[in-house]
């Protein structure tokens, strides 16, 4: 990934540059948010007192504000933002307006969801606890979204290229079916909060999930527009064939309760080992910003140790020793704070570059390290002597402290950004 580079301009750069900061503000907003539950947890863990003392707001209601805000926010809106910044081209005065009051809505559904589940209404379904008068709001937003969308799409379809209009349409297509799908999957009625069939993840099922993610982020250069060298045709060709064939794959693989002792499941994962270099050498095919550039290296870097350790972890005599230990939360946080934060990291500074996300770059992938080294030390041993953990002994609580002090950290570098004002220039820290 090499070269320095602005993306392509948009026909209404006034009206993308409000939405892009309400993109970026909300998108952080939720972050800090997210972490603050985040660190509260740590510290009932550490110390269980602090959660009687919460009492009746336990671990189990803050922990849907956690998951959820840092799903439906941070993971969230910046992939909303580059659809926004994809359809039509650009913003004109009116869908500004409208793509900002559709980022309120979302916000809002957040905030009165977060409400809801702190009184202790959930649907008892991670990441779907949306329930009673809370269960439509997130549906409502999308809703919005799509319509704001699909406004500027249609008033602007003229001057779209063909294949961009085509694709553009399809792809708002699909999207009317998100809201009333998550509508309807956060009901009681439609399958248990704990299903008395499944073993839990299976290869099949965690190939399909990565898959599903990788074509997202393959196009993240497409739908913004980015300058491409020479050789990013052939890549794209490369990447795009290679995750047909994974997805054949994927099909031909037993679905459902398997086994993760089967040879088939065990390919099936392995098959994510190839696709980080694959994935490499296609957005080596792209011209990236300087600031964008720093962070697609440390998504890679992360991307690198989460699919090494995933298939480690799924293989027989280990995933029995590690499945229900911290070290599947380690792996859970792999995936988050570091891969989906890097990459939402470079998302925001292309979609607003004049307020990179630049400050202390190096500080969050160091306390992340920390993090995740202390909940694979606490999970590694815990299954052979959970004693230790439920007891608190003191070894279990150094490495408690030492992971709570890394979310402070953490949660405060997240601040920092959230309050960061646009600069002339960027630090390199």
């Amino acid at each position: 990934m090499t070269g320095t580079t602005t993306p392509a301009p948009l026909e209404h750069a006034a009206g993308w540059t409000a939405v892009a900061r309400c993109v970026r503000q909300h998108s952080l907003f939720w972050l800090v948010a997210a972490n603050t539950v985040g660190v509260l947890l740590a510290l009932d863990l550490l110390w269980p007192d602090v959660g009687d003392q919460l009492a009746p707001f336990t671990y189990g209601r803050w922990i849907p504000l956690h998951l959820n805000w840092q799903l439906y926010g941070w993971c969230s809106l910046p992939l909303v933002g580059v659809l926004m910044r994809w359809i039509g081209n650009g913003p004109n005065s009116i869908g500004s307006r409208l793509y900002r009051i559709a980022i309120w809505a979302w916000t809002f559904a957040l905030a009165a969801g977060g409400i809801s589940w702190l009184a202790g209404m959930t649907s008892g379904k991670i990441f779907l606890d949306w329930h009673g008068w809370a269960r439509p709001l997130l549906s409502t937003a999308m809703a919005l979204l799509w319509l704001a969308l699909a406004q500027q799409f249609w008033t602007q379809r003229h001057a779209l290229k063909p294949t961009q209009r085509v694709f553009q349409a399809l792809l708002l297509l699909a999207l009317f079916f998100v809201s009333p799908a998550i509508f309807w999957a956060s009901g009681r009625e439609v399958y248990p909060s704990v299903n008395p069939d499944s073993g839990g993840a299976t290869g099949a099922s965690l190939l399909a999930s990565t898959l599903g993610i990788t074509a997202i982020y393959g196009l993240l250069p497409i739908m913004l527009r980015h300058p491409s060298r020479s050789t990013t045709s052939i890549a794209r060709r490369v990447f795009w064939s290679g995750l047909a064939v994974s997805s054949i794959a994927c099909l031909l693989i037993d679905h459902g309760h398997a086994s993760h002792h089967s040879i088939g499941q065990i390919l099936g994962l392995g098959l994510l080992l190839g696709w980080v270099p694959l994935a490499w050498h296609y957005f080596r095919g792209f011209s990236w910003t300087s600031t964008a550039q720093r962070w697609l290296a440390a998504a890679f870097a992360w991307w690198v140790i989460l699919v090494i350790s995933g298939f480690l972890f799924f293989l027989p005599g280990i995933s029995e020793r590690l499945k229900f230990t911290n070290t599947l939360v380690a792996h859970a946080h792999l995936a988050l704070a570091g891969l989906v934060t890097c990459f939402n990291g470079a998302i925001l500074n292309l979609l607003n570059p004049g307020q990179p996300i630049t400050r202390g770059f190096r500080l969050w992938q160091f306390a992340l390290a920390l993090h995740i080294a202390a909940l694979v030390c606490v999970g590694w041993t815990e299954s052979r002597d959970p004693g230790a953990l439920f007891l608190s002994q003191g070894w279990t609580q150094a490495l408690y402290g030492l992971r709570l002090a890394a979310g402070i950290v953490m949660w405060a570098l997240s601040a920092v950004w959230f309050l960061n004002r646009p600069q002339a220039s960027a630090s390199n820290d």
